[in-house]
């Protein structure tokens, strides 16, 4: 998986539109030019079937780091490709050490 699967995972709290507050697992984080990405899943208890990435940009302010939305289309698109990639090389590699 990705370099965090042997330990155990970071977890984010973030807040929906109506306050609801939701666990989340780092899964992996993409380095792009001066940016860095945080791909989210869904705490295993929270796990759906039809469950999607979340992807965060890590930002600063006066010396302090948060997360935040990706506004710009593209970006976003750019950058869930890489986490979709990822997924995909993931996969791949399983099914590999499965049929040794």
């Amino acid at each position: 998986m990705n370099d965090m699967e042997y330990g155990a995972p970071e977890m984010f709290v973030l807040t929906d539109e109506e306050g609801v507050e939701h666990e989340f697992e780092l899964w992996d984080i993409v380095e792009e030019g001066d940016s860095i990405y945080y791909g989210l899943i869904p705490h295993e208890a929270n796990i759906e079937e039809d469950t999607e990435l979340v992807i965060l940009k890590v930002g600063e302010e006066n010396g302090e780091e948060y997360l935040a939305t990706i506004d710009n289309d593209e970006e976003y698109e750019r950058i869930g490709k890489i986490f979709l990639e990822r997924a995909a090389e993931d996969d791949e590699d399983e099914e590999g050490e499965s049929g040794d």
